[in-house]
């Protein structure tokens, strides 16, 4: 991915911003994770599929081998970000399933995985429910069936899928247990959760369920508050694999959101966009520039953003990004309404009704964001975002009681929610 800035605007975004917060991050810890060239975990994944698909050309009957090909481009995509690998997996496991004429859950459960990355939530949920029917393997389609209903905001099927694959020690069971907790509004116990998945992680010295956990547990404990705690599990994920742009882009907001420091977490960002190919960087940018106050260099960046979007299809998996985008701008809020629709649509759930209710919120329809935020968000969700917005629309509807206590909860959550965002929840 190539920078758009001249060397100008550039050198005043490098030179901005670094304040008194005392530093708990090191170059030293660090700095040997953003020299390396070569992606170890992207080499091996091609030499799976280059392995794979040799075995394939010969013996084209064997539709397994689809299967062995579909794990490893899953790889490659998480390596690199490019999402014509993404793609590649699905069109794989399409033609698996047509083989296996979708009568083989692991490909039905694969395919949905995918469906759930690309957010194709009702799709994958259509898959799960077929491999549910065939009754192969009911455990781990109840996983599946958690995870979709999760992203669709279904939440007593959930609870109901979770209750279904209960087990004290299995590392699936705990990390959905967190992530069930998470929801719930429970962070600690999310944490405690989590602690024991990676307790089960290590114990089986199995490194991808230790980069899992790690990297969560950065960011669960950053949500808390706990940023020591959090850099600590970012630098073990890097130990694990010092590819891992998950880790380094963890790190970078924390110089970014506690250290305030615009100038190194840009550098971070820069180089991992340099071998991890990914929207989020350049929106991660353009929230420095706007901390920086150089409007300028804020916009090139967003307007970097759409580009990457025009240029490459990601399909529906930007569109929340892009509806926060265009509702603060009052000329464009009208598309992020439309966006806010198409997301209800996809998936109902708390956050998409959020960006219909700020969209109408930042068209001065305040009693209508109001509405909806009491109807689908008051008591369903307590991601600090929607909060955020839901005291603004209180603020607007002169509900100054109700702003108070959560201006109070916000605060709390402001390295979560960046530097920008708690200069307007204090103004609240």
């Amino acid at each position: 991915m190539k920078t758009i800035f001249n060397a100008v605007v550039l050198v005043f975004l490098l030179g901005s911003c670094t304040s008194k917060t005392a530093r708990i991050t090191s170059h030293s810890d660090y700095n040997q994770y953003l020299i390396i060239k070569d992606n170890q975990s992207a080499a091996f994944a091609q030499r799976e599929i280059d392995f794979w698909q040799a075995k394939y050309d010969k013996a084209p009957n064997q539709t397994s081998y689809l299967s062995q090909l579909a794990t490893h481009y899953a790889k490659l995509f998480e390596c690199t970000g490019q999402v014509k690998y993404l793609y590649k997996v699905e069109a794989l496991l399409l033609q698996a399933n047509k083989e296996y004429h979708e009568e083989a859950v692991g490909p039905l459960r694969s395919l949905g995985r995918n469906y759930i990355s690309q957010h194709r939530f009702k799709e994958a949920l259509v898959l799960a429910n077929k491999a549910l029917a065939i009754g192969e393997g009911i455990k781990e389609t109840q996983k599946l069936l958690f995870d979709v209903n999760m992203e669709l905001g279904n939440y007593k099927q959930a609870e109901h899928n979770l209750i279904c694959i209960t087990a004290k020690d299995d590392f699936d069971y705990l990390i959905r247990i967190s992530k069930w907790n998470d929801h719930l509004g429970d962070l600690k116990m999310a944490i405690t959760f989590m602690e024991k998945a990676k307790k089960v992680a290590e114990i089986n010295d199995n490194k991808s369920l230790k980069i899992w956990t790690y990297s969560n547990l950065g960011d669960l404990n950053g949500h808390a508050g706990n940023m020591q705690a959090s850099y600590h599990y970012y630098l073990k994920t890097l130990a694990v694999d010092p590819n891992n742009s998950y880790g380094l882009k963890g790190i970078a907001w924390i110089v970014f959101s506690h250290e305030k420091d615009t100038k190194e977490a840009t550098r971070i960002i820069d180089i991992i966009a340099e071998k991890h190919q990914s929207p989020d960087f350049y929106l991660l940018k353009a929230q420095m520039a706007a901390f920086a106050n150089n409007k300028i260099v804020q916009e090139a960046n967003e307007s970097a953003y759409f580009k990457m979007l025009h240029t490459i299809h990601y399909g529906a998996m930007y569109n929340k990004y892009n509806a926060l985008i265009y509702a603060d701008d009052k000329n464009t809020a009208h598309q992020a309404l439309e966006i806010a629709k198409v997301e209800i649509d996809h998936r109902p759930t708390p956050d998409s009704y959020d960006l219909m209710a700020w969209a109408y919120y930042n068209l001065g329809e305040y009693k209508k964001a109001l509405d909806i935020e009491q109807k689908y968000v008051v008591g369903q969700s307590f991601e600090p975002k929607l909060q955020f917005h839901l005291a603004t629309i209180y603020k607007a509807n002169n509900m100054m009681d109700k702003v108070a206590p959560l201006k109070e909860e916000l605060l709390k959550s402001s390295f979560e929610l960046g530097p920008n965002l708690e200069k307007k929840i204090r103004q609240l």
